[in-house]
């Protein structure tokens, strides 16, 4: 038996979607489309302004925030901005 790889899912994922608009099933078709979101990383806020290899901890972060006077500003507006 074959392991199913991510692009599998996303294949299977993006065949129910099809099949979700030409149903006209909206509800199906969000939902499938929101699951591919969630495989690909994509359903999560994503940190831009901060290098990822320097921020392992929730405390590394707010410490790389508070050392840059205009960085944690910047991170308060785009968050305004975004939710």
């Amino acid at each position: 038996m074959t392991r199913l790889t991510l692009d599998d899912l996303l294949d299977q994922l993006e065949q129910a979607r099809q099949i979700a608009i030409a149903d006209r099933k909206p509800t199906a078709m969000i939902q499938a489309t929101a699951t591919m979101a969630k495989l690909t990383g994509y359903d999560r806020p994503q940190l831009k302004d901060v290098n990822a290899d320097d921020v392992q901890t929730l405390s590394d972060l707010m410490n790389e925030l508070s050392n840059d006077e205009h960085l944690l500003p910047q991170r308060i507006s785009h968050a305004k901005d975004e939710y």
